[in-house]
């Protein structure tokens, strides 16, 4: 991804730069978070270093947000609301297991239907869409005409693609890859980089996302 360009309150958006949590344990062995509280692994603390010294590079950052769980604390640490998606049930358990250990909420989970609760105080994709979205509004509210960067996670990633797409992304949020959103103040919301792992290409630490092997054949391109 090249290098954001200098803006300032006179340009009729707002830039944010979405980026995902490093790798946990729990990334690496397929088990579903959710809510979960996991912190990093050592991969996902080399990533994250990797992430911040490119961030670091970027000009005129007016404000960074971050989610409160532990994965992206080791990071940044100024409050984003909310978390991820709440996933019920099948919070805790590997992908392999979750269809037999919990078939219903599991079902619920796999479910196409945005409305579809998952048991177990989960919630639907519609849910998160409107809270993701919600969020990054107010933030652009907050930072008209500014840049800022929002680290969040995977799930949230995927609302708010939908928002901009019109969409659902099917494929792999990696860990702390960077997706670059201009939205207008008309609420014209654009995709200006998508799945950006440039960071850590140069670095030769390892790719990782939810449901991926250490080196996936196909990274999600970049957006123009």
């Amino acid at each position: 991804m090249s290098q954001p360009t200098s803006f300032s309150l006179d340009q009729p958006y707002t830039e944010i730069i979405v980026v995902r949590h490093g790798e946990t344990a729990w990334n690496a062995t397929g088990r579903i978070q959710g809510h979960m509280d996991v912190e990093l692994d050592e991969v996902g603390r080399q990533q994250a270093a990797s992430l911040a010294e490119r961030l670091s590079r970027v000009p005129e950052i007016s404000a960074i947000y971050s989610s409160d769980l532990k994965r992206l604390l080791k990071l940044l640490r100024r409050l984003l609301q909310p978390r991820e998606r709440h996933l019920g049930d099948v919070q805790g358990l590997l992908f392999r297991e979750a269809a037999k250990v919990c078939p219903q909420a599991y079902r619920a989970f796999s479910s196409r239907r945005t409305d579809q609760v998952i048991p177990g105080g989960g919630e639907s994709s519609d849910q998160l869409y409107h809270r993701a979205t919600s969020s990054l509004q107010r933030i652009c509210q907050r930072h008209t005409g500014k840049r800022v960067v929002v680290v969040t996670h995977g799930g949230v990633i995927r609302a708010l693609y939908r928002r901009a797409c019109s969409s659902r992304f099917r494929g792999i949020i990696l860990n702390t890859s960077v997706n670059i959103f201009q939205i207008s103040g008309d609420d014209v919301w654009t995709i200006k980089a998508w799945g950006d792992i440039d960071h850590l290409n140069q670095t030769g630490h390892s790719m990782s996302g939810f449901g991926v092997s250490k080196t996936p054949s196909v990274v999600s391109p970049v957006l123009t």
